[in-house]
């Protein structure tokens, strides 16, 4: 039987929407709440507000679940992303296998995962036309790797870590590093894999001592209790920088795709994949802090005390254990990568703030995703509103021709995100203009 972790209490409280309005953050005009604040992709415009609550949630099976996947398609000629008055967005690099989840070395390159394809670039630097002046590979030969990280923090850190499905592996690094000098260590060999929910990310608490690793259910909603093959998914594991597991961090989070650990609070955070086949709007995908021992209710309950209809009632003692997420997002948005914005070319009132990359929905009646999305924070903690920030993936007939997955903060300040639609990295630069 697989072991059920939780903690008793609801999730931080964070600063109310007023406040952040006050501060600049939300453009209350802007704001939809309710049923209102559900939308489609091909509707999404830069700077439009949401708030959805756990109140505004239809009945399961309210709606048929609608298999309606993308057929993604070259971008067309007039299309371009889309961001906010006064920024502007540039294609930094193109001709990738995939770009996957994007981190930064502390030179200032970038490490993009191309999962398909078992390997790790390097791109680094801008000409003068602003495009990448050099890609390399770092690393060939994994396995499906998506997360990627440096240790120890600071200036000078002595490895990459590498997230393949069922493994974590490090290579010695010395900054500037365009190829591995050496051959991978392998850390952690026993991660899940095989089945759904292959990505695995990691990060370092802000202290360094410990490792954190994402492992996604490997299906819809199998009772734990009966099924093995669920044992220690829908959970963040914890393992010292060496290895060594010391237990499951957090649990009942089905498919915990991108991590980030907030600078100013120190919290683990996740972008999570909901379940599928309750219904068009049902269940939200999520951006949430972790807290330690939390369960976040795969797969008895969502968002809450909702059980799923699907589970005949199983563990009511579970029911008033269940942490509401920070963040409800659009339902089946396949939330990923997630950064925090602690640079200063974007206005001041950005700094501090989360974004996260929306793959796009495969089961909705109409798209929901394919954008990025600003989660303003006060204080390291958030009120329930993201923003569309960055959008236009979608044509008017909805046809999808990009997908952003990864998403991070350059040393330029600017904000660039990974396309694995149009296999492309975009950059996200604030001009006033």
């Amino acid at each position: 039987m697989t072991k059920i972790y939780y903690t008793v209490g609801a999730a931080v409280v964070a600063a109310g929407w007023l406040l952040a309005a006050e501060l600049g953050k939300v453009d209350s005009k802007n704001l939809l709440t309710g049923q209102s604040a559900f939308a489609d992709a091909q509707s999404l415009k830069p700077g439009t507000f949401h708030k959805i609550t756990a109140d505004d949630l239809p009945k399961p099976f309210d709606t048929k679940s609608t298999p309606n996947f993308p057929r993604v398609i070259a971008r067309p000629a007039d299309a371009w992303p889309q961001a906010p008055a006064g920024f502007k967005v540039d294609l930094y690099a193109t001709g990738f296998n995939e770009p996957r989840q994007i981190r930064v070395a502390p030179n200032g390159d970038f490490f993009i995962a191309e999962s398909r394809a078992g390997q790790i670039k390097v791109v680094r630097g801008r000409d003068k036309d602003g495009k990448a002046e050099q890609i390399s590979t770092f690393a060939t030969g994994l396995r499906q790797p998506f997360g990627v990280n440096f240790y120890p923090a600071g200036p000078n850190p002595q490895w990459v870590y590498v997230g393949n499905t069922n493994s974590v592996v490090r290579f010695h690094y010395h900054n500037g590093d365009l190829q591995a000098t050496g051959p991978a260590e392998t850390l952690i060999s026993d991660l899940p894999a095989g089945g759904n929910h292959w990505t695995r990310d990691l990060v370092f608490s802000k202290d360094g001592q410990r490792l954190f690793v994402a492992v996604g259910s490997n299906s819809n909603i199998d009772d734990p209790d009966t099924h093995e093959s669920e044992f220690h998914r829908a959970n963040i594991l914890e393992y010292t920088p060496e290895g060594k597991f010391v237990g499951v961090y957090a649990s009942g989070i089905r498919n915990p795709v991108g991590l980030g650990v907030n600078p100013a609070t120190g919290e683990l955070w996740c972008s999570v994949n909901e379940r599928d086949a309750l219904g068009d709007n049902l269940v939200p995908d999520y951006i949430t802090h972790v807290q330690q021992g939390g369960f976040y209710g795969w797969p008895f309950y969502y968002i809450g005390g909702h059980p799923d209809p699907r589970l005949n009632g199983k563990h009511p003692e579970l029911k008033d254990k269940v942490i509401v997420p920070d963040v409800l997002l659009q339902p089946h948005n396949a939330s990923l990568g997630l950064t925090f914005y602690e640079a200063e070319q974007f206005p001041k009132e950005y700094r501090g703030d989360l974004f996260a990359s929306e793959h796009g929905s495969w089961n909705r009646a109409v798209r929901s995703g394919y954008e990025v999305v600003r989660v303003p924070l006060e204080n390291g903690h958030a009120s329930g509103i993201y923003e569309d920030f960055l959008t236009g993936f979608v044509t008017p007939d909805g046809q999808a021709w990009g997908r952003p997955v990864g998403v991070a903060a350059g040393k330029d300040g600017a904000l660039y995100v990974t396309d694995d639609g149009s296999r492309s990295v975009w950059r996200v630069s604030y001009t006033g203009k």
